[in-house]
């Protein structure tokens, strides 16, 4: 791996103004980008989904903990394996008790959620010490309606909103060979019982988080921050005007 080039501290000082001016315009970017992400339209959960727990069997909305949005990153853990995805594993790792702390302060609450049995869940959850919840969809079509299992044979395959077709395409049709589990994070917006999925990201989408703000920035309300109550909330299921500054 080769090392920057060495120079004087004024040639440094130029070069990194230079930058300066690249990361100011990549903020101002992907604040526009947040803002259109908080714009998404959603979509109502008409659908029955089972999850169960070491608490017990839980529906979707049971996952929410009480909070109105819902953070779920879908771990790849197929049912014939011993363990999760080491990648998947590596960023659970990496969720400290102080970020899901900051997200709930937020209302909003964060859940991991694999295809694999309760019980390889809860064995590998122990030997990872992990607390934070973790859900088995196991026997449920959660997985394959939000495309992180994929299988021709139980459902059309669609990956990071390419279809089979677009997918070849692009060199990317190992993915509709046969079964396989991918990556992937999926957002949820409840209004009194009304669950909307708002947003899903998946591949390098579901890479590039860190802190609460990273995951909040997915959300359909954001970071909060100068937050508003509307006067009439049915008129704007999503609360606060989506257009206030991060």
């Amino acid at each position: 791996m080769s090392l920057p080039e060495i120079v004087s501290r004024e040639e440094w000082l130029v070069a990194r103004k230079e930058l300066l001016a690249k990361e100011k315009e990549f903020t101002r970017l992907k604040d526009a980008l947040n803002a259109d992400r908080r714009r998404l339209p959603m979509v109502r959960l008409d659908r029955e989904y089972t999850f169960e727990s070491a608490e017990g069997k839980s529906g979707l909305l049971d996952l929410f903990a009480g909070k109105r949005q819902l953070i779920v990153q879908h771990v790849m853990f197929d049912p014939a394996w011993e363990a999760a995805c080491p990648g998947c594993t590596a960023s659970v790792d990496e969720i400290p008790e102080g970020l899901l702390a900051h997200l709930r302060i937020r209302d909003t609450e964060f859940a991991l959620v694999s295809r694999t049995p309760l019980e390889k869940l809860e064995q590998y959850r122990q030997r990872r010490g992990w607390s934070l919840p973790w859900y088995s969809s196991y026997g449920s079509d959660f997985n394959y309606d939000f495309h992180v299992s994929l299988d021709p044979a139980v459902a059309p395959v669609e990956y990071n909103y390419r279809s089979a077709t677009e997918l070849a395409e692009v060199n990317a049709d190992w993915l509709t060979d046969g079964p396989s589990e991918q990556p992937g994070i999926s957002c949820f917006l409840r209004e009194g019982d009304d669950v909307f999925h708002t947003y899903s990201t998946f591949a390098r989408g579901s890479e590039a988080l860190g802190g609460a703000y990273a995951f909040l920035d997915l959300t359909a309300l954001g970071r909060q921050e100068a937050w508003e109550e509307p006067k009439n909330r049915s008129a704007n299921p999503r609360g606060a005007d989506p257009t206030f500054a991060n």
